[in-house]
């Protein structure tokens, strides 16, 4: 089955840090573009990270200097790491991709999310 498969989330206290990944599994090919979201309760899933093919990355506002994305090509997983964190920052995150497995078409994949919380 092909699939993003998220880890890594948790509480922390305010300051704090967490590391997530994305795994793509299921005979996967390639990985393109990876991207991270979150949504908070009550809120619309905003976008927070993005690494290109080429490792370009961008950033939302409000993570730039906190957050850093990052990808293993030959584990086909990409990171986030989280520092500094502020109960703002608590949400489901969520990974996007674009995947290729053997013998199917390119097709836009979501993960399952993972919680983080922050606490003040």
């Amino acid at each position: 089955q092909v699939q993003l498969v998220e880890s890594g989330g948790g509480l922390v206290q305010a300051g704090g840090s967490l590391r997530l990944a994305c795994a793509a599994s299921g005979n996967i090919f390639s990985v393109s573009a990876v991207a991270w979201f979150r949504q908070a309760p009550g809120k619309q899933r905003e976008l927070v990270a993005h690494i290109a093919d080429n490792g370009i990355t961008n950033y939302a506002d409000s993570v730039k200097g906190r957050f850093t994305i990052s990808r293993d090509n030959a584990k086909k997983t990409v990171y986030l790491q989280l520092n500094s964190l502020k109960p703002e920052d608590t949400a489901v995150y969520y990974c996007n991709a674009d995947l290729v497995a053997l013998g199917r078409p390119r097709n836009n994949y979501w993960g399952q999310g993972t919680q983080v919380t922050v606490s003040s």
